[in-house]
């Protein structure tokens, strides 16, 4: 497919280096109005352009990865020049009906909400449409099902999904950065106790999405009675380890929300 990249900040780039390595066959081209600090996405095969209708109107899916201020004034440069395109949204905040209104009814919207691990083919793109644009959709849903997993949902629980799949990814690295201060304390050197800590977290989100089971089963494995891990498990629940993280959660969603 040609895929055509608006907005080459850290999502729109990651979407592109992504696609590049994990996703076959593809063209895709980004645009940013200051292109010095991506010109090196050419040596990826990527094209990079100053001009958001650069080759636009042989795109199969338009990716937007814009602020919310810029999508108007982006919309009106593209849509004199565009006709019967899929056009992928990553705004935070844009409604499918309001995009849709937008870019008319010769365009398909889709909703997505990926983040920056699409760039190492681990990204949970959350993906919402429309029932009358699901055909022409399913080439967006297959593109980031390439950059990891692209579960559909319902638009109403977009807001919940930025929060879960985009600011999650902060809320795991704060996890591995307390758990490599840890490690410092009990006598690691900090690069060994991030090694460490990375590889022990992505072990455990790899069983949880092999066995796709609930994650109480697998920690009953490595807990033993009066062992070390329940007594730490312990200790963290005193201090509110799982309920300040559902309340960090959820205070992020309602600052969304506004």
């Amino acid at each position: 497919m040609k895929v055509h990249i608006i907005g080459g900040g850290n999502l729109g780039v990651a979407i592109a280096k992504g696609l590049s390595k994990f996703s076959q066959g593809n063209q895709i081209t980004v645009t940013r109005r200051n292109t010095a600090s991506i010109l090196y996405l050419e040596q990826l095969g990527v094209t990079v352009s100053t001009d958001n209708t650069h080759q636009i109107q042989d795109a199969d899916i338009i990716i937007l990865t814009i602020k919310p201020y810029q999508v108007d004034t982006v919309l009106a440069e593209i849509l004199p020049v565009i006709s019967n395109k899929v056009i992928a949204s990553a705004v935070s905040g844009l409604s499918i009906e309001n995009l849709q209104n937008k870019i008319g009814e010769g365009n398909s919207a889709v909703r997505i909400m990926p983040n920056i691990a699409s760039q190492f083919g681990a990204s949970a793109t959350c993906i919402a449409f429309n029932e009358k644009n699901k055909e022409k959709a399913q080439n967006t849903v297959a593109l980031f099902q390439d950059l990891g997993t692209a579960p559909i949902i319902d638009e109403k629980l977009m807001d919940a999904a930025t929060v879960l799949a985009a600011s999650g990814t902060a809320f795991a690295l704060r996890y591995i950065r307390a758990s490599m201060q840890a490690g410092i304390e009990i006598g690691f050197d900090w690069q060994t106790a991030l090694a460490i800590s990375a590889q022990t977290v992505k072990g455990a989100a790899e069983m949880i999405m092999e066995e796709q089971v609930h994650p109480e089963q697998l920690i009953d494995r490595v807990t033993t009675p009066q062992g070390c891990t329940i007594a730490g498990l312990n200790e963290m629940e005193m201090h509110g380890f799982s309920s300040s993280l559902i309340r960090g959660i959820k205070t992020s969603l309602k600052q969304i929300k506004g």
